[in-house]
């Protein structure tokens, strides 16, 4: 290679870390891997699938981070779904073990850059900064599965007990009737009607496993979550458009979220949509982070009619402008 191509490629930017996990994914799907949606007793036979937690902080991830931190659990095997960073570890009294890594996660914030900033007198009276002047960056940093350190305390090892179904059953039940929705069980086919703001779906007996009916269910109510009157999300696209990509890919995942929420181990409801999510993944490294962020928020808003009002707590703050 001469010194000229050499140097060259020496100064070829670095992918983002939006392009690093986008492509990460993107590799998956056209492998036919979903991220939300894996064989689930690789752990072992002793793995407990749960939303990814903060073993620190007992605080769940959110957004991009929950598919980035359940790719890592069924890729490795690990029997946990929590996590902490080397500092926490070391906090805990505990350590990583030499050799292992880790996994890198990451915070979504805005910041104002100084040109764009009032004068100094606007910013003493606390008059809010123009939103269009904020500028969306993320953050990295490593977390470790508690698999891979030693010495931890006892109360960072502890999973709650998968549930049997016939206790998840009547929380699932419980929690879309909280909701309130328009459900209309009857017909043979699964959607909402933006128009008349009512989920349709087929009645229990259709589906090969009760549990089906729920996981089919709360991916409706991802899209309810997008009426103007709730979450007020673009849901005009058409059959087969961009916008319509990025909508049934929210909702996948929203229902994924919801379902992991409730122990319900999530499934791909619509693996036939694979070819546009892939176009929509292909053209834009942020789409997957703001589909899995607004997700997030709709699994939020959903889970906040529980009775115990569960929600999606992140670990360092919302996941804003990814």
């Amino acid at each position: 290679m001469s010194k000229r191509s050499t140097h060259h490629h020496a100064t070829e930017p670095k992918p983002s870390l939006y392009e690093e996990i986008t492509t990460h994914i993107v590799a998956d799907l056209e492998a036919g891997i979903f991220p939300w949606a894996r064989p689930w007793g690789t752990g072992g036979g002793n793995q407990v699938f749960a939303l990814p937690r903060n073993a620190a902080t007992g605080k769940a991830y959110s957004g991009i981070n929950v598919l980035i931190l359940w790719g890592r659990l069924f890729e490795c095997s690990f029997a946990s779904s929590r996590w902490l960073t080397f500092r926490q570890a070391s906090n805990l009294g505990g350590t990583v073990r030499k050799g292992e890594h880790g996994v890198t996660v990451c915070y979504a914030d805005r910041f104002v850059p100084k040109s764009e900033q009032g004068d100094a007198s606007s910013a003493k009276q606390g008059q809010p900064e123009a939103d269009g002047a904020a500028v969306p960056f993320l953050r990295r940093y490593t977390v470790f599965n508690v698999d891979q350190c030693d010495n931890l305390p006892d109360h960072c090892l502890v999973e709650a007990p998968a549930l049997p179904e016939r206790e998840i059953v009547p929380q699932a039940e419980a929690l879309a009737a909280a909701t309130r929705a328009d459900i209309r069980i009857g017909g043979a086919k699964a959607f909402y009607s933006a128009s008349e703001d009512t989920v349709r779906i087929p009645p229990q007996p259709a589906f090969f496993e009760q549990i089906n009916y729920y996981r089919t269910l709360f991916h409706e109510l991802g899209h309810w979550t997008g009426h103007p009157s709730r979450l007020n999300r673009d849901q005009l696209g058409t059959f087969g458009s961009k916008r319509y990509a990025n909508e049934e890919l929210l909702a996948e995942l929203t229902g994924a979220f919801v379902c992991a929420a409730l122990s319900i181990k999530p499934t791909v409801r619509h693996a036939d949509y694979l070819g546009s999510w892939l176009n929509v993944l292909r053209e834009d490294s942020r789409a997957i982070f703001r589909a899995a962020s607004k997700a997030s928020k709709a699994a939020d808003f959903l889970l906040a009619f529980g009775a115990d009002g569960a929600s999606f707590a992140t670990l360092t703050g919302a996941e804003r402008g990814s």
